[in-house]
């Protein structure tokens, strides 16, 4: 189980843009360099965030920002704009077991119930804490350097 790297990137852009929005011109190209990843990777990740409503991006000139204050943007929000089908991705079940064995006819109800209750922990936490939670971390961390 993993959150996606998209994911990560979107957190590391959507902080990056709070940051320096007001005094730099935000590009894919600079929010690359960054990062680490591609131009197109950002762009695609930046066009997701913009469709879900957490960021403007101008064309042409480029320069993007915050739509939303940091403590209405859920890392759930996030997580799901730049990868919708995260959470179900979270188990992969056996698509063939033997209905003739009794474990094999029932084991999809049984997983599917189980998963289910550790898919909805998992969101619930993915929505407990905000890009203001991330901030503040980082903040941190950057007045400790």
């Amino acid at each position: 189980m993993h959150i996606s790297k998209k994911c990560s990137v979107a957190i590391h852009c959507l902080i990056f843009i709070h940051e320096f929005s007001d005094s730099h011109k935000v590009t894919s190209e600079l929010l690359s360099l960054s990062s680490g990843c591609n131009p197109v990777i950002i762009r695609n990740i930046m066009s997701a965030l913009k469709k879900d409503g957490i960021i403007t991006v101008k064309f042409g000139t480029g320069g993007a920002a915050l739509l939303c204050p940091p403590e209405e943007i859920s890392l759930y929000r996030i997580c799901m704009c730049v990868e919708p089908d995260a959470l179900d991705k979270l188990f992969g079940i056996h698509q063939a077991p033997s209905p003739l064995c009794p474990v094999g006819k029932n084991i999809h109800s049984v997983l599917d119930d189980s998963y289910q209750v550790i898919r909805s922990d998992m969101e619930a936490s993915l929505k407990s804490v905000s890009l203001k939670d991330m901030l503040e971390k980082y903040h941190h961390l950057t007045t400790q350097a």
